[in-house]
């Protein structure tokens, strides 16, 4: 007997079909014996139009009420599948974020999870109860409701799995694992059997979205064993777990692209201490995630900064930003959201040269410019015209031999 947490993403939920679905094989995992805890999204879609009627009223929305309109999706779900579980014999209750408790930071939004209390979710799993939480949600210090950011449904159900120690956190998608990179644009990727924490960190950081970045993080912290599965196929899926259970540990393991992105470059910055802080402070503040940053050399005092955000954050950094433009000293503020990120990531690049080398021989023969590299032990990233984010990826997903073969065409054996 094991202890379990399944988590369901929003296509897995879409409807009441897939919702009985997912009854089925919560049913078929408590009949073996198991302890069972689910963890759910939204509706497919649901979400994305909440999101959209607060933009709507203001792109400059209040995060807190932001957060009581979009953490409403989940609690449907949760009610929902408790009822199919109830209806196929399975004791269930659904659980918001504030009955565990989950509680979290008052970065609404974005809030970081603090702690969760496991006694009484493993009191009911013990008692042969299925408890349905909803994910993504929390409750912040001053007992209001807040959200986990996009894909935070994975940070519950890692979170919750360390607190109730589970044997396994099992995410539940429409892809049935972990692939060299997306199917859709590189009908030759390959499904990987196994892949480290690390590695997955970096790929989930740098766009491939089958888990949120701080769910991998989290996982890697407490050593949560996590697999990657298909809702809708029943295929082995993908094993997150330490490099030491890795046998080969390839150069590069997985080509990731990130279309969500946002170029900001600052003109005629004062070039003198301090500056970078006071650039980058008010974004923190106003919890704002920076990522790839350029500073030229400048000869007459001055210099150009170029960094990176998300494209959902360009429209509350620019106002920041052009708020601040006096105190900082910049002269103008150049936006560009039409570019895209691309990555390479392996374990095997700490002991192998030249991935970088091939990466920019590729793209330059393929005509693709590159604006902004970055570089950690593990990744090297490029920004690029999102116009040519299709051709990136397919060319390195070659040029690093990650090919499979041909997928067989319908009708063939």
């Amino acid at each position: 007997m094991a202890r379990i947490v399944m988590k369901f993403g929003g296509t897995s939920v879409a409807d009441l079909d897939r919702i009985r679905n997912v009854a089925q094989r919560v049913k078929r995992e408590v009949e073996a014996g198991h302890e069972v805890a689910v963890v759910v999204s939204a509706m497919s879609g649901v979400t994305n139009q909440l999101v959209k009627w607060c933009q709507e009223l203001s792109p400059l929305y209040d995060a807190r009420e932001y957060d009581t309109v979009v953490a409403t999706g989940e609690q449907v779900t949760i009610g929902l599948l408790a009822i199919a579980l109830q209806t196929v014999g399975v004791d269930a209750r659904s659980w918001q974020g504030w009955q565990v408790p989950v509680r979290t930071d008052n970065a609404h939004g974005q809030a970081r999870v603090d702690s969760i209390e496991g006694a009484l979710l493993i009191e009911r799993m013990q008692m042969g109860q299925v408890p349905v939480v909803a994910g993504f949600q929390g409750i912040g210090p001053d007992n209001r409701v807040t959200t986990l950011g996009r894909g935070g449904s994975d940070l519950s159900a890692v979170a919750i799995a360390a607190a109730v120690k589970a044997d396994r956190c099992d995410i539940y998608t429409d892809v049935d694992g972990v692939y060299t990179t997306d199917p859709r644009i590189v009908p030759r990727a390959r499904k990987l059997e196994r892949i480290s924490y690390e590695e997955m960190l970096e790929l989930a950081s740098v766009g491939a979205k089958v888990l949120q970045t701080r769910s991998v993080e989290l996982a890697m912290k407490q050593r949560v064993r996590v697999q990657v599965l298909s809702s809708f196929e029943d295929k082995p899926g993908s094993l997150v777990v330490d490099e030491d259970e890795i046998v080969e540990q390839p150069i590069v393991s997985g080509i990731a692209y990130s279309r969500d992105e946002a170029k900001v470059t600052l003109r005629s910055v004062p070039d003198r201490p301090g500056i970078a802080a006071s650039v980058f402070g008010p974004l923190s503040a106003a919890n704002v995630n920076v990522d790839m940053i350029v500073q030229n050399i400048g000869a007459d005092g001055s210099t150009d900064m170029t960094f990176t955000l998300g494209r959902s954050d360009l429209p509350r950094a620019r106002d920041l930003l052009e708020k601040q433009q006096e105190a900082i000293g910049f002269q103008a503020l150049i936006a560009d959201p039409d570019v895209a990120k691309i990555s390479v990531v392996g374990i095997g690049m700490r002991t192998h040269a030249g991935v970088a080398s091939t990466m920019f021989k590729t793209l330059s023969e393929k005509g693709i410019n590159i604006q902004v590299i970055s570089t950690s032990e593990i990744k090297v990233s490029v920004l690029v015209s999102a116009d040519y984010t299709e051709l990136a990826v397919r060319a390195l997903h070659t040029a690093y031999g990650l090919d499979g073969p041909e997928p067989a065409r319908r009708g063939e054996a």
